[in-house]
């Protein structure tokens, strides 16, 4: 099978997107398929980390450059350029003696109302499977956008979301066929077996997040939270893995705070392997935490904000934290808790293991791959061999 995964979003951009695509053309290969990931350009200006060695294993074919833009209370980007829809015809597609035929049996879209799906379901004339990701709140400008991308939306074959919240946030724009496949882990990569950092063995407890610094990760709240946590655990360290920007400059020279900017893929394992409990934040807007999943599948205790996408990974009390979200004290009160009691963050530690397991990436991608063959059978499509 010839696959083409189409996003927006790909390294050197960090992200659950970025990891989905990246892990699951890996492991489709590994199933023997031919695949090729299409994405854009992103220019030296963005602060993003060295993602060179990771991209060794993947083909990449970028076309136009990618601008920022905020959405959903995030950052993220439009591809542009020359001629961008008639070059991605060019690789979609190949013309012969008048004839058209496509070089893919499977185009695979992420957000697909984005900029490059949109303009690669115009030119599709293969099987199209869209995977969902997003948790965005039900506006109207959300219906109108539905209104204007319906002919091209309507050439999906067949709908992933990556959540029960996912699916809720696009359910009313579609009506063809659909399923929930989650995220996954490189349950490998992400491990109890990993070797922490030196400089953060001795000391501690040691808190981490990674993440960029947008509003809606709520990293504001934890710092506020740490204030507290240092007056009753005044070793405490709190581990930032991220780019930083100016309003954040001052707050991350508060005692006790290490800053580690943006750090190579290689690297954030041994972040996890370094600290004592994960905290994420969030103040909504996420449809499902993959970071959640990377600190499970490192062994380490997760505490996180109680909402929507965060609590299809984590069941409360067993496999991580719930917090309320945007209360800071609370969050205090319950990363003191966890971090003095040693029975419950080793237990809260081999429980999110075990979940993690279930969402390899092995095990996820081989469900992508069947809704693939569903969905062809169903169209009545022959893959090529």
């Amino acid at each position: 099978m010839k696959v083409c995964i189409i996003s927006d979003l790909y390294y050197p951009y960090p992200g659950g997107i970025s990891e989905h695509v990246h892990h699951t053309a890996l492991e489709l290969k590994r199933l023997g398929h031919e695949v090729k990931i299409l994405t854009t350009n992103y220019s030296k200006k963005f602060d993003f980390c060295d993602s060179s060695t990771v991209l060794q294993n993947t083909t990449v074919v970028r076309v136009g450059k990618a601008i920022p833009c905020s959405i959903n209370k995030s950052i993220g980007v439009i591809p542009i350029g020359f001629n961008l829809s008639g070059k991605i015809q060019g690789f979609l597609n190949t013309r012969t003696n008048g004839n058209i035929t496509s070089n893919f049996d499977v185009i695979h879209l992420h957000t697909p109302n984005a900029y490059l799906p949109l303009f690669t379901i115009k030119h599709s004339k293969s099987l199209n499977i869209a995977t969902y990701h997003s948790n965005a709140p039900k506006l109207k400008w959300h219906t109108y956008a539905a209104r204007i991308t319906r002919s091209y939306i309507d050439k999906v074959d067949g709908a992933i979301a990556v959540s029960d919240t996912a699916l809720d946030a696009i359910e009313r724009f579609i009506d063809f066929p659909h399923t929930i496949i989650p995220n996954g882990i490189d349950t490998e990569r992400f491990s109890p077996e990993v070797e922490p950092f030196s400089k953060f063995k001795n000391g501690g407890p040691n808190i981490l997040f990674v993440g960029r610094f947008e509003q809606r990760k709520g990293l504001k709240y934890l710092l506020q939270a740490f204030r507290e946590v240092r007056k009753k655990m005044p070793t405490a360290r709190l581990i930032i893995v991220g780019s930083k920007n100016r309003s954040q400059q001052k707050t991350t020279n508060q005692k006790g705070i290490y800053f580690e900017g943006r750090v190579s893929p290689e690297n954030v394992p041994r972040y996890y392997a370094s600290c004592d409990i994960y905290c994420s934040p969030a103040i909504g807007g996420e449809s499902f935490g993959i970071v959640l999943l990377e600190a499970m599948s490192s062994g380490k205790p997760v505490i996180a904000s109680n909402i929507f996408g965060y609590r299809e990974v984590i069941t409360d009390g067993e496999d991580g934290i719930l917090v309320e979200p945007k209360n800071p004290d609370a969050l205090a009160q319950k990363l003191i808790e966890i971090l003095a009691n040693k029975e419950l963050t080793t237990r809260l530690g081999k429980n999110g293991r075990k979940t993690a397991l279930k969402y390899s990436w092995e095990k996820v991608t081989k469900r992508i791959e069947s809704f693939y063959y569903e969905i062809a059978e169903k169209k009545n499509i022959k893959f090529q061999d």
